[in-house]
């Protein structure tokens, strides 16, 4: 068990986390305890640097609950989220390495900020006017896919009279019910598996289901069967764009399904959202965003399987609402917002943004 002198220090660095507007904390042993402050890494030199015994301890103090720990000798790390005096709460994941016990925390803030406070562009919100049909939000890890998706599920929540299921590993952003009746599932605590969970939605009468992650075929197979049963569903992928995406989703399957997975794609799928955080000048973060909305054409070539030709559909059809990520961070660039440098980073055609960016 910890001490107070360890549940004191603790309370210190989440308290830290807020006061310097980290994203996350770390706990390795052999390093100063880490904050990531818009995307870079800081050491709280502060703080001693922390032995084998310091992460043990802090770990005690932070796992709640003795199937956490059970679970964390058993697989070798544990996901659950941390309330910290029912101020904050943190996505935590503790785990093994070297033999050694290690930390992440990510800040998930109480506050669920609109479409139009996150500078995402709001004809996303036309996602939310459906009433079955599925809508993924991919990208890296780190990059705002939650926070972009809690702001889609919380404008349906004071706008529409419909019961929303999230399922989630573990719970991030908590929603006060208005208009929707809203039900969260922790997978672990409330569920066994994303599988099973979302099997149970179509006895419980749901209208709108957040995914926490497509990942596994049981899971996508189950969302695609939802999406085409008057199901809205909301879910993330790790993958880069577009076009990854729905050969992500089809390379799942055994290849003698694969054509009929591309027919029910084609047909459920209503959009792709693919997001990058980038430094800000001045501070802070911002989203550059590929937007991908279903139309003929793009129904067309996931049909025929040729998912390679979307990014030119994308860029064709600026007129629909769709962007491509050149042309966001192209945007940025010229708006003075970020700079070059970290622009060419994420984009997917570096000679392409500089042309953009000229224009």
């Amino acid at each position: 068990m910890g001490t107070i002198h360890d549940e004191q220090k603790v309370k210190n660095l989440l308290r830290l986390v807020a006061q310097q507007g980290a994203s996350d904390l770390h706990l390795a042993v052999g390093r100063y305890p880490m904050l990531r402050i818009d995307g870079k890494l800081f050491p709280i030199t502060q703080e001693k640097v922390l032995t084998p015994e310091d992460t043990k301890a802090l770990s005690n103090i932070i796992i709640a609950g003795e199937e956490n720990k059970k679970e964390l000798l058993k697989d070798g790390q544990v996901d659950f989220s941390y309330n910290f005096e029912n101020k904050a709460r943190f996505r935590t994941n503790v785990f093994f390495q070297k033999g050694y016990i290690s930390v992440a925390m990510r800040l998930i803030t109480n506050n669920i900020k609109t479409l139009e406070e996150l500078n995402v562009p709001t004809i996303l919100y036309d996602f939310t006017k459906y009433s079955q049909g599925l809508v993924l939000v991919t990208g890296p890890v780190g990059h705002g896919k939650s926070t972009t998706l809690a702001a889609l599920i919380d404008h349906i929540n004071h706008e529409a009279d419909k019961h929303i299921i999230t399922i989630e590993d573990p719970i991030e952003y908590v929603y006060e019910q208005d208009r929707c009746i809203i039900n969260q599932r922790e997978i672990g605590q409330d569920a066994k598996s994303f599988g099973k969970a979302l099997r149970a939605v179509f006895r419980e009468d749901a209208n709108v289901v957040l995914i926490g992650e497509l990942r596994d075929l049981d899971t996508i197979s189950t969302a695609m069967t939802a999406a085409e049963t008057g199901h809205l569903i909301f879910a993330t992928l790790h993958t880069n764009d577009s076009s990854q995406t729905i050969d992500r989703i089809i390379d799942v399957f055994p290849s003698h399904q694969q054509n009929q997975i591309r027919s029910q794609t084609a047909s459920v799928l209503l959009g792709v959202i693919s997001q990058r955080l980038l430094p800000r000048i001045g501070g802070g973060r911002v989203p550059a965003v590929e937007i991908m909305i279903k139309n003929h054409a793009v129904e067309n070539l996931i049909r025929e399987n040729k998912t390679y030709q979307i990014d030119t559909v994308i860029e064709t059809s600026m007129k629909d609402g769709m962007i491509s990520l050149d042309k966001s961070l192209a945007d940025l660039v010229k708006r003075g917002i970020v700079s070059m440098d970290d622009a060419i980073v994420y984009a997917k055609n570096k000679e392409y943004l500089q042309m953009l960016v000229k224009k």
